[in-house]
């Protein structure tokens, strides 16, 4: 073989040395940016969704799935502020949905639970909206934590928070307390913005409490001409009745009673009430036949049950 057919064949091998290196180093390379796009998604499917997918997932109502993969991250990041309150947002409206007091004081919890850590941040000081759900929760978790409620919501209406049921959520919350002048001054804030059966009907029923029937028969008055619901109309229309008895117009009572038997196809407290009326001016004979009656409608109505065995 000559010298030039020794090199040629030389230089032939080099070059076929370097494609098959750059072959190599490709196929690695592919290998490793295929291995990296693996490894990257895996870590993101781990790590879960982030702030702006969990806040679509919120505007789309999706409250179960965030409540389980913000509370999924809050395991790796438990005082990430933003997962903290969502997932405690997402738990007050899972709670608010259920059926059963159980479950709802379970999730209720977990809603406490999550808001009061994020309190721990400085930026949720100023968070009207944690403050608001806070207060609410609270008040769901039973009479014995009004106080709470009610501290909760003070401070979200000290932030400039603005939701329409503040008042009314106060106001309930002072009754179960028994501070009934103030039920009445937030049922009465209540009213600016909105006019319901049920608010006039709870302020009436905070004058009662007060001592105060005059205000309260006006209230009731109202609540009785413009509610739509029988039930909100009977109870109306029995307090009012009890007023009147207060007042000693007995006739008064007595056509309010009969009003709620009449349109009720027959009313336990109402017969109870008539029972009670007749009994005071003597009509005994009256008077049975009306608690009878009750019995008769509720057979677990105990006031009359008790009179009947006198």
């Amino acid at each position: 073989m000559t010298k030039d057919q020794s090199k040629s064949t030389y230089k032939v091998n080099q070059r076929r040395g370097w494609i098959f290196l750059r072959i190599i180093f490709l196929f690695v390379l592919v290998i490793l940016v295929s291995v990296l796009t693996i490894t990257v998604i895996n870590l993101r499917q781990k790590e879960g969704p982030d702030k702006k997918d969990l806040l679509q997932m919120w505007s789309a109502g999706s409250y179960e799935d965030i409540y389980k993969l913000s509370g999924e991250q809050l395991l790796r990041k438990p005082l990430d502020n933003f997962l903290l309150t969502i997932h405690g947002f997402a738990a007050y409206q899972i709670a608010i949905a259920q059926i059963d007091n159980f479950s709802m004081l379970s999730y209720i919890d977990n809603c406490i639970w999550s808001l009061r850590k994020a309190l721990l941040s400085k930026d949720a000081k100023t968070d009207g909206s944690l403050f608001y759900v806070l207060g609410k929760a609270y008040y769901y978790k039973g009479a014995p934590y009004s106080d709470l409620a009610i501290k909760y919501l003070e401070k979200a209406d000290e932030t400039g928070y603005r939701e329409n049921d503040i008042p009314e959520y106060l106001g309930l919350a002072y009754i179960n307390i028994k501070d009934y002048r103030s039920s009445v001054a937030a049922f009465a804030n209540a009213l600016k913005t909105s006019i319901s059966d049920v608010l006039l009907l709870s302020i009436a029923n905070s004058y009662i409490a007060l001592g105060e029937d005059d205000a309260a028969y006006a209230y009731l008055t109202r609540c009785a001409e413009i509610s739509k619901d029988s039930g909100m109309i009977f109870s109306a229309r029995l307090s009012m009745g009890d007023i009147q008895l207060r007042r000693g117009d007995y006739n008064g009572a007595e056509e309010q009673f009969i009003t709620v038997n009449n349109d009720s196809g027959g009313n336990a407290d109402a017969c109870y009430r008539l029972g009670e009326l007749y009994n005071s001016r003597g009509e005994t004979v009256r008077a049975r036949a009306e608690w009878r009656r009750a019995v008769q409608i509720d057979p677990a109505y105990m006031p009359a049950r008790a009179r009947l065995n006198m």
